[in-house]
């Protein structure tokens, strides 16, 4: 394991390296960090040279003056762009979860060649209409303050699991990443590597009243119109929730190892 920051816009990154075989690099969602990801990280790492790291104001991060869209997705440039200068043996598998996959598919519409393919996990959606409408502000909301309550403990610690942002931050976020999933699609029709993804079949759980039941179908419409238009994009759904990297590691991580092993290994 090796370990080292990058130092960008005035914030400081914790990057951690493992592993052996193919390049990959897992970004976090938000609300998430690389040490929650931890299962899933040592899983891959048994047959990929695998990168985790903090966003700002995740984790071992530092705090920002700012969380936006725009600032998440230049501390993943800025960590690509210390691996490139390390000089990696070859092109990425780029792995987003949630809002990371997202920043993924920016990231690869905007440099098709610093990555190999591209693994989205419950994310990067092109919803036909917004994900949060006003009736839903005060559940976000509430699931906001809710989060913040959880990572008391971490802050007050200063453990690897913190989270900084306050429950403002999240749910301006969320707003943010419904618009920037609106205009997704034009992102996906400028990258020409390999594209998979792993969707959950009910990001809102299994209730089968209040908002959930329109939240998977609306879930399950983006990924209906991506395919639609870009019908290369290949896809395995998990029956889980949002939370399938932290319920479901052990499947998620063979989808990746099996999404490009040659047809003979396949086999076996």
């Amino acid at each position: 394991m090796r370990h080292f920051e990058v130092h960008h816009d005035g914030v400081t990154i914790p990057v951690s390296r493992g592993g052996r075989g193919r390049p990959l690099v897992l970004c976090p969602g938000l609300n998430s960090t690389q040490a929650d990801l931890h299962e899933l990280t040592e899983l891959l790492r048994r047959d990929h040279d695998v990168v985790t790291f903090d966003f700002r104001g995740h984790g071992l991060a530092s705090a920002a003056d700012r969380y936006s869209f725009e600032a998440f997705l230049s501390d993943l440039v800025a960590v690509l762009a210390e691996l490139g200068r390390l000089g990696l043996p070859s092109a990425p598998v780029l792995v987003g979860y949630s809002l990371g996959a997202d920043l993924a598919v920016h990231h690869a519409s905007e440099h098709p060649d610093s990555i190999s393919e591209l693994v989205l996990i419950d994310g990067a959606n092109p919803l036909p209409e917004p994900f949060i409408t006003e009736a839903d502000l005060a559940e976000f909301r509430a699931m906001a303050e809710d989060q913040v309550s959880w990572h008391a403990a971490e802050r007050t610690e200063g453990t690897a699991r913190q989270v900084l942002l306050t429950a403002q931050d999240i749910l301006d976020l969320n707003l943010e990443i419904d618009v920037v999933r609106s205009e997704i699609l034009d992102r996906y029709r400028k990258i020409d590597r390999p594209i998979s993804m792993i969707m959950s079949t009910s990001i809102a759980g299994g209730r089968t009243e209040g908002r959930a039941p329109r939240h998977n179908r609306l879930w399950r419409a983006g990924f209906e119109r991506l395919v639609h238009e870009r019908p290369y994009v290949s896809a395995s759904w998990l029956d889980a929730d949002h939370r399938l990297v932290f319920t479901h590691a052990p499947e998620i991580a063979r989808i990746i190892r099996n999404s490009h092993l040659p047809a003979d290994r396949l086999a076996s």
